[in-house]
């Protein structure tokens, strides 16, 4: 891995600049303004929570940050909406958050989150983004009404960042390889930063948010291995298989140009020259749904 070629260096030693949200503040103007069809609307957003368990785990800090993104110029033309919070959860803040985020109960002691103000600003979104937007999705979606209707992308999945040369998809390490660093692990640092990274003034072609923008309409297929021998096991997971532990199968995310292959290849390895695996379509409104 090499970094980016605008990254200062002083012999053998890489500078790096620290970032805080510079060229990010809330744009003066009427909300109203006409946007133009090259302009995307995307509102980047960032959960701070209990712990890592989606279904026990609870939300302490959101932010959400919306810009209007020009395709035509490849500029942020607009930052249009702001909001963070920190909130009370039901239990304790684990330490295993803590020692990541820092945040405390004290802290978050009487706060909440504003989810009328929230929906508000997810509605007008034409795409939600989030870095590993699974979980973030998963916590959004229990509490918004907007949000389990509208398109997510993933700038951790929907960027091709190995084929970048980025041998790492950790938002920290990429905004490293990118010459900056920021505090990290709290919500808005991190909705910031991610802007930052993936509207990087130095890319002249071959952008990180046009290619986020366009897979985000892209429906991804889900591979089901359904009645696949249990001693496969090992090998489906090597092949990146997950185990959907409510159905009972292993399962797999993939484009529509690799449909054939796949199905091939579990023909050949899995079933033993047959195939009764299911491939379904999942909708642009469901990716990243746990």
């Amino acid at each position: 891995m090499s970094f980016i070629t605008t990254v200062e260096k002083i012999d053998d030693k890489v500078v790096l600049y620290k970032y805080d949200g510079e060229g990010l503040a809330l744009s003066s103007g009427d909300e109203s303004e006409l946007e133009t069809p090259n302009q995307k609307r995307l509102c980047f957003l960032d959960v701070e929570t209990t712990g890592k368990d989606r279904t026990e785990d609870e939300i302490i800090e959101i932010a959400l940050k919306t810009i209007l993104f020009d395709m035509a110029s490849c500029s942020i033309a607009s930052v249009k909406e702001s909001y963070e919070s920190y909130n009370e959860p039901t239990i304790p803040i684990k330490e295993e958050a803590f020692l990541v985020n820092r945040i405390t109960d004290e802290m978050v002691r009487g706060q909440s989150i504003d989810w009328h103000l929230v929906d508000g600003i997810l509605e007008k979104a034409d795409v939600i983004v989030a870095h590993n937007a699974s979980f973030d999705r998963a916590f959004i979606d229990e509490h918004s009404s907007v949000s389990p209707r509208k398109i997510w992308a993933c700038s951790l999945e929907d960027i091709d960042w190995p084929g970048r040369n980025f041998s790492n998809g950790k938002q920290e390490l990429l905004c490293f390889w990118h010459g900056f660093y920021y505090d990290s692990h709290r919500a808005m640092n991190d909705v910031n930063a991610l802007i930052h990274l993936v509207t990087h003034p130095n890319y002249t072609e071959g952008h990180p948010i046009l290619e986020l923008i366009e897979n985000s309409g892209k429906p991804y297929y889900k591979m089901k291995a359904i009645r696949s021998p249990f001693e496969k096991k090992d090998t489906l997971k090597a092949n990146n298989y997950k185990w959907d532990g409510g159905n009972k199968y292993w399962w797999k995310k993939l484009n529509f140009d690799e449909i054939e292959t796949e199905k091939a290849w579990l023909t050949e390895v899995i079933y033993d020259d047959y195939f009764p695996g299911v491939v379904e379509e999942i909708p642009l409104t469901d990716k990243y749904k746990q």
